[in-house]
């Protein structure tokens, strides 16, 4: 083959294979390896924000809310007005809560009813629970077990288990609904000037009701035989039969007033003893009345017990300092029965949440649970001398508590509480009992049984009113 014959057929070699690598496949896989997923690319970049959170249910956002309460002087106003000033600065939902005072529970219940008819309604409620109760079953307020619940709002079970469980005993209808929530509670107690006691000869508190009624008689003796004519007639317990210190007593009695099939019963065996343990004192001079809080008396020396709130520690002390008798020594003990039981009338500072849009309701619980958490409530507490509804809170008040020893000291009486009935029937029903047991102390012994199955009448009257 001559030389240029041999260059042409390379030239045309190259061009063969060069269109044969640049042409089209014949086939091509037809699956990919059993064992191999498909390859996918990769993202050139990562995601620039988080993925987005689902909005909760009910969107409280930027709600105003109304909340109507009871403490509109001193501290534990100032203290309140604290709180929901600092909840309006820093809650993230833009919620704005507007306190307004409303005078005495009993002024806040009468423009409540009042509200009810013309529609001009808070979101928050402060009152008793027998008054929310009341509201409840007119459909003023509602259930609050389902913000208890809440997927997003609600509380955890550890937070249920720090509150002391006594304290949703009086929130509780007769359906089973929530009436209220707890935000603080109190104790009736009895104040007891120990100083004065040894002085008479008694080195301890009286251990049952009999112990009780020799320390006040042998005060009231004292004060007849000694050389100051004003306090002749005075010296022993000052007895204001107000219906949350007859239950006091009835409780230490190992009584109570609502029989198994839910009806009043008001002669009962510890009833009648407890009227008869009254009037007895009454009789025999260990006992009178005052015209006002008997702040005064306790702190010269008129009364060696009186019956009070633990909300009134602060006033009491007020009043040592006005009769300059602070180096007298006294105390707080629980009311003591036949038998030695110990007990206090507990009750609760409540709120209540008004029937109004989903969104005002929500808004309304999260001011609630925030008031309650125990940082915040240990804040109240300290404005409001009442006492913790939940265990924690304790924790952070350390320093309140050195500084008030008479306070410090019932929180062991606390285990001793029981509760006043939460029912509607209770607001009316209350005020009957005081009337009974001062036509008692007014009456003869042998009235005490008469009276007080008119009082059973009254209730069942007053149940049908307000239950049936």
């Amino acid at each position: 083959m001559s030389k240029k014959l041999m260059v042409l057929v390379m030239i045309f070699t190259v061009l063969a294979l060069v269109m044969a690598a640049c042409g089209p496949k014949t086939e091509a896989p037809t699956e990919a390896p059993a064992t191999e997923a498909p390859a996918t690319e990769a993202p050139t970049e990562a995601p620039t924000e988080a993925p987005t959170e689902a909005a909760p249910a009910i969107d409280p956002t930027g709600q105003t809310i109304t909340f109507w309460h009871v403490w509109g002087q001193g501290a534990p106003s100032e203290a309140m007005q604290a709180i929901v000033d600092e909840f309006n600065a820093t809650n993230e939902w833009g919620i704005t809560v507007e306190a307004v005072d409303q005078g005495r529970y009993g002024d806040l219940e009468d423009a409540f009813n009042a509200a009810i008819q013309s529609g001009d309604l808070p979101d928050i409620v402060v009152a008793y629970s027998n008054a929310l109760a009341n509201w409840y079953a007119v459909d003023a307020i509602v259930d609050m077990t389902p913000f208890v619940q809440d997927a997003d709002f609600g509380l955890t079970d550890d937070d249920m288990a720090d509150f002391y469980p006594s304290v949703f005993a009086s929130m509780t209808a007769k359906d089973g609904a929530m009436v209220g929530f707890p935000i603080s509670q109190s104790a009736n107690v009895l104040f007891y000037n120990t100083g004065w006691a040894k002085d008479l000869g008694f080195d301890a508190p009286p251990a049952n009701s009999d112990e009780f009624m020799a320390q006040a008689c042998a005060a009231a003796e004292a004060n007849a035989n000694d050389d100051d004519p004003d306090n002749d007639g005075t010296g022993g317990l000052v007895l204001y039969p107000g219906a949350s210190n007859v239950m006091s007593w009835v409780f230490a009695f190992d009584g109570n007033i609502v029989a198994d099939d839910g009806s009043y019963d008001f002669t009962s065996q510890p009833v009648m003893e407890v009227a008869t343990f009254w009037k007895d004192m009454w009789d025999n001079g260990c006992a009178f009345a005052t015209e006002s809080y008997p702040n005064p008396e306790f702190a010269s020396r008129k009364a060696l017990f009186t019956m009070s709130s633990t909300a009134g520690i602060k006033y009491q002390v007020a009043a040592f300092n006005d009769e300059g008798a602070t180096d007298d020594e006294w105390m707080l003990i629980p009311f003591v029965g036949p038998n030695g039981t110990q007990a206090v009338d507990a009750f609760t500072q409540s709120v209540g949440v008004v029937n109004t849009t989903p969104e005002r309701e929500m808004a309304a619980w999260i001011f609630i649970k925030y008031l309650t958490s125990p940082e915040v409530q240990a804040k109240w507490i300290e404005g409001s001398a009442y006492y913790p509804t939940r265990k924690s809170t304790i924790g952070y008040l350390g320093d309140f508590s050195a500084n008030n020893p008479q306070w410090a000291m019932a929180l062991d009486y606390l285990q001793y509480g029981h509760s006043e009935p939460a029912r509607a029937s209770w607001t009316s029903l209350r005020r009957e009992v005081g009337n009974t047991f001062q036509a008692i102390l007014a009456g003869t012994v042998d009235q005490i049984g008469d009276l007080l199955a008119d009082l059973n009448a009254k209730a069942a009257e007053i149940v049908s009113e307000t239950e049936e």
